[in-house]
């Protein structure tokens, strides 16, 4: 077969596109997590997928094109997965502990995403400036907590202080350390942090944490009640009817 075969043959249009355009981007998101931009090689990701490096080329043009479409895919993953959580059927407190349990396990189960995010973090965040998107896809993280915020506040259970990015920040920093850290943190305090008892306990720490950081104290609520009870209760009235003297 000549030249012109094989580039025939290499470009051919897959029966299923969608679900080749996936499994590229599925054998890439592990390529990348593990080996980072620098060293995962296209000629790797074609052997997992059992496709060609002209088939890859033609879905994504570049080998930094299709590291853009894995790091928009595993931010999407995380926001369409909290999407799903309803919480608005929940009370404020309530609503809170689910989404930082919620965070801390997508992060267990998901290593790959806090892997290329250190990994991005690494490079100065160069590669994510090039996507317009990618702001507008982490939005609705942001507005989620706000609600949530906005009505623990009204019902007088949480503080002020901080903002919706700032809690964000720290929900995300709680639970990704156990999964960033966790074998150079093993090794040097001899704890099994991978231990699904250790896991167990630590989601339930940082939920607890993060539930102290956000509410009022039970002391600093009955004050405010008393207060707003002292303002509120009517003043006795001062009787009109003239004192008779004898």
């Amino acid at each position: 077969m000549g030249t012109t075969g094989r580039n025939s043959a290499s470009m051919r249009k897959p029966k299923n596109p969608e679900r080749t355009r996936a499994d590229i981007l599925l054998a890439a998101t592990a390529e990348f997590a593990t080996r980072g931009l620098e060293g995962a090689t296209i000629d790797a990701i074609a052997r997992k997928t059992h496709t060609t490096r002209a088939m890859i080329y033609y879905y994504f043009r570049s080998r930094e094109g299709l590291y853009l479409a894995v790091l928009e895919s595993v931010y999407g993953g995380i926001r369409n997965a909290e999407k799903e959580l309803d919480l608005t059927h929940l009370s404020p407190q309530q609503a809170l502990r689910t989404l930082v349990a919620f965070t801390f396990d997508y992060y267990q189960d998901h290593p790959e995403f806090i892997a290329l995010v250190v990994a991005e973090n690494q490079a100065g965040g160069r590669h994510m400036r090039k996507m317009r998107k990618m702001q507008g896809l982490n939005v609705s993280i942001i507005s989620c907590i706000e609600s949530v915020l906005e009505r623990g506040r009204r019902e007088g259970i949480f503080r002020t202080g901080f903002d919706a990015v700032e809690l964000h920040m720290m929900i995300a920093a709680l639970g990704w350390f156990q999964v960033a850290n966790r074998h150079t943190f093993s090794y040097l305090f001899q704890r099994n942090l991978a231990a699904r008892e250790t896991v167990d306990r630590h989601r339930a720490l940082v939920t607890e944490i993060v539930d102290h950081f956000v509410g009022i104290d039970a002391q600093t609520r009955k004050s405010r009640a008393d207060g707003l009870g002292k303002a509120t209760r009517p003043k006795k009235v001062q009787s009109l009817t003239p004192v008779t003297r004898s």
